[in-house]
């Protein structure tokens, strides 16, 4: 249902319309358009299930735009990368909803526990863009009039409540992390037909069997692993990674050092979901027995893992921007690093600062 609750967004005209008044309210200051591409990856990230179908939402409505004025398509998806990588706990995350399945972890819980983290990798990214755009020339550049902006915030408002219903409907208990994804679809349909009238009824079809493939491969992806997780388990590599992980000296601040380091590992060669699957029943009991509260961990591991998942040269989330951004990855990998370095610093600071992960519970 979050799959197509995406797919919905997209149809209805609610990712345009966020998109569109981000960038009327920063396009014309220095670096204004990546801010609004962070900005707007924040906002969107998480509701589809689909890193692809995120980027893809948010691309091509900027990239034309900020090529115009100056800007390299191959530093563009190199910041389309690094944003995908800091958006991994933005609620409603599919790998945030399968992460509280396999582990206990309060999905309620994980989803307000991962705005902060993201907005502090957020933070890093945009600290990278300003920079880096620090000579920019805005000459060609208008800057809207309160009036302007005030009609352009009228028109995006509606889009601009759905992120928060979506996270107020389940951190306050009117539905569940599950429920709470028809809730944005009929949203959807409604500010699609009556507000942005771009609901296009012969679009349902298609989107309906893009969800069913997509979540089929979710579900092959979770079977395979969860059969993979029990001949581990029956192997006894539970037993030996449980007792190397307890081995670290230095106590819990080693065993966290190292986790960021093997999830960072795992979620380049496995990718988000499988690497949970596999190994979250196993090192979270081991985290909590060490005083690391879960939800913590939790958030810690899969912004570690989104690091991996786009992480050069390995990482499938990184080759699917350039696939999107349509630059060549050669080209690209080389540019990423500045960016994904800001994202693996908010790492350290998110693991460093368990406040950042459970400060708004």
């Amino acid at each position: 249902m979050f799959v197509l609750l995406g797919l919905f967004m997209e149809m209805s005209g609610l990712s345009r319309a966020l998109v569109g008044f981000m960038a009327s309210l920063l396009g014309h200051v220095r670096g204004g358009l990546h801010y609004v591409l962070i900005g707007a990856m924040y906002l969107v990230s998480g509701i589809s299930g689909s890193k692809a179908a995120d980027m893809a939402a948010v691309a091509p409505m900027l990239f034309p735009e900020m090529e115009k004025r100056g800007a390299d398509r191959r530093d563009l998806v190199a910041l389309l990368a690094a944003t995908g990588a800091q958006t991994e706990t933005i609620p409603p995350s599919f790998v945030l909803i399968i992460l509280g399945s396999v582990t206990g972890v309060s999905i309620a819980a994980l989803f307000t526990a991962g705005l902060l983290p993201a907005l502090v990798a957020g933070v890093a990214i945009a600290v990278v863009c300003a920079l880096r755009s620090a000579k920019d020339d805005l000459s060609a550049t208008k800057r809207l009039t309160t009036v302007e902006l005030a009609k352009v915030f009228v028109t995006a408002l509606p889009a601009l409540a759905l992120p928060f219903i979506i996270r107020a409907s389940v951190v306050e208990g009117i539905t569940t992390a599950t429920e709470v994804s028809t809730i944005g679809i009929v949203y959807c349909i409604v500010a699609g037909l009556l507000v942005y009238r771009q609901f296009d009824w012969r679009r349902i079809y298609p989107l309906l069997v893009s969800t069913a493939s997509l979540s089929g491969s979710i579900l092959i992806i979770l079977g395979m692993a969860t059969a993979m997780a029990w001949a581990l388990t029956q192997s006894g590599f539970s037993r030996d990674l449980a007792a190397l992980m307890r081995a670290v000296p230095g106590g819990a601040a080693s065993f966290m050092a190292v986790s960021v380091i093997l999830f960072i590992l795992l979620g380049s060669l496995l990718e988000g979901i499988p690497a949970i699957v596999l190994f979250g029943p196993l090192l979270f009991p081991i985290a909590q027995s060490m005083g690391i509260h879960q939800v913590h961990y939790a958030v810690v591991a899969v912004l570690a893992m989104g690091v991996g998942l786009f992480m050069p040269p390995f990482g499938v989330g990184f080759y699917a921007a350039c696939a999107i951004g349509r630059a060549s990855p050669d080209e690209v990998m080389g540019r990423v690093w500045p960016y994904l370095s800001a994202v693996i610093l908010s790492v350290i600071i998110v693991a460093a600062v368990p406040w950042l992960s459970i400060g708004l519970l």
